[in-house]
């Protein structure tokens, strides 16, 4: 499939029925056990929206975003990004090239001792020519705010500047949807909420695609839509609102809500008169305004 045949899907990213299961196996390769990671999930994400994926540790979240960018492949179901199967091993560099994937651990994901030189690997894989290299490399470190650092080494940087260096190597390879996995779990909360800018500006501004998979709730309350996984199956969906105001079915499925939201729930129990999902300080200030 060609690239602008590819661009038309109105969805970037579409499953249907999705299992993914791991096989256990003795030192004779005989299977000892099967364990289900992703249990018949569908998932849809519309182009140009900022989607996020909620869940406990081991709830199948991670798995499903290596299933996005083909590191694996269904054990059953199908799985198109970019209207492109990733079952299909001739898709799989196509896809890689479309969905961009920030990992959890930055050092990871850095292997040059230049951060410039960092940024600049991914097109030069692609075989990008070197004048177009260098305006992309500019153009990505100058929009994660590492411009100034480019001839530094990662290994001086902090944990929140690697994580920008490794989004902007991403970034140069222009494409059109990122997925963030637990990208900012080794991060202060500095750079935390530095990563999430990047990111939310990369959205709004540039219109990619984000898939941001985290157990931190509060980067979540600004997303387009939200899927919250356990135990391998999507457990609730719809808007953050929507999700955070059923209170029971977060703590059923061991989700937190968001501290805001969480103390606007405080105040309604000692009877101060709040909406439900009150998601932002803005929103817990105007009510409490309102109550006076």
């Amino acid at each position: 499939m060609s690239t602008n045949a590819a661009s038309n899907f109105q969805n970037i990213i579409s499953g249907k029925q999705l299992v993914c299961e791991y096989f256990r196996r003795d030192e004779n390769g005989n299977v000892e056990s099967i364990d289900t990671a992703i249990d018949h999930v569908d998932i849809e994400v519309a182009r140009g929206k900022f989607v996020g994926i909620i869940g406990h540790n081991g709830c199948g979240k991670s798995t499903l975003a290596k299933n996005i960018n083909a590191l694996l492949t269904p054990s059953e179901g199908v799985l198109t990004v970019c209207g492109m199967d990733t079952a299909k091993e001739e898709n799989r560099l196509p896809i890689r090239r479309r969905a961009g994937m920030i990992f959890q651990n930055p050092d990871n994901q850095i292997i040059s001792s230049v951060v410039e030189e960092d940024a600049a690997f991914g097109p030069e894989n692609l075989g990008v020519p070197t004048d177009e290299i260098r305006k992309r490399v500019k153009n990505a470190l100058t929009s994660v705010g590492m411009w100034e650092k480019r001839k530094a080494s990662p290994n001086h940087l902090s944990g929140g500047q690697k994580q920008r260096v490794a989004i902007a190597g991403v970034m140069a390879m222009e494409p059109e949807c990122i997925i963030f996995d637990e990208a900012t779990a080794m991060l202060d909360p500095e750079g935390r909420r530095d990563v999430l800018s990047v990111a939310q500006t990369l959205n709004r501004e540039r219109g990619v695609t984000i898939l941001w998979i985290t157990h931190y709730m509060e980067e979540l309350v600004e997303a387009d839509y939200l899927y919250a996984m356990d135990k391998g199956k999507v457990v609730m969906q719809g808007t953050p609102r929507e999700v955070f105001a059923d209170t029971e079915g977060i703590r059923k499925h061991h989700l937190a809500l968001p501290q805001i939201t969480l103390l606007a729930e405080k105040l309604r129990e000692d009877g101060v008169d709040l909406p439900p999902a009150v998601l932002t300080e803005e929103e817990l200030l105007d009510g409490l305004m309102k109550v006076r």
